[in-house]
């Protein structure tokens, strides 16, 4: 039996839809449902993960390779930073943000890639044999 090789698998799609997500459920919680504040950020972080845990798992039937996982969190991640310094940029034109304020908006930054990380190296979602 051939073991599928790490770039085997597309990773692509499963990170730009990660990001949709992220920002699909960011728009619903922290608009029109008032959620706010880290804890919101932690939930959507870890719905979104196990989310695409759970998809690649059932689409592929079988963990990520460490090729795979790796080559989706720089995706995710990356993507989620670029996203993340457009809206610090458009920050800094409106007023310079504090120092705390600059950690508090790295540490909402930070859950989603770490969220992703700790799912997809868990085995969370592993089809059972």
């Amino acid at each position: 039996m051939n073991s599928p090789s790490p770039n085997s698998v597309p990773v692509t799609r499963l990170a730009l839809g990660g990001v949709v997500a992220v920002i699909v459920l960011n728009l619903l919680l922290r608009t029109f449902v008032k959620l706010g504040g880290l804890l919101t950020t932690v939930l959507i972080a870890a719905l979104v993960a196990a989310g695409m845990t759970l998809w690649f798992s059932w689409r592929n039937r079988r963990a990520p390779l460490q090729g795979e996982r790796r080559r989706l969190l720089a995706l995710y991640g990356g993507v989620l930073a670029l996203l993340y310094l457009g809206l610090l940029a458009m920050m800094a034109l409106q007023d310079d943000p504090s120092p705390m304020g600059l950690l508090i908006f790295g540490l909402h930054y930070f859950c989603y890639p770490l969220m992703a990380w700790l799912f997809f190296s868990k085995g969370f979602g592993k089809p059972s044999q």
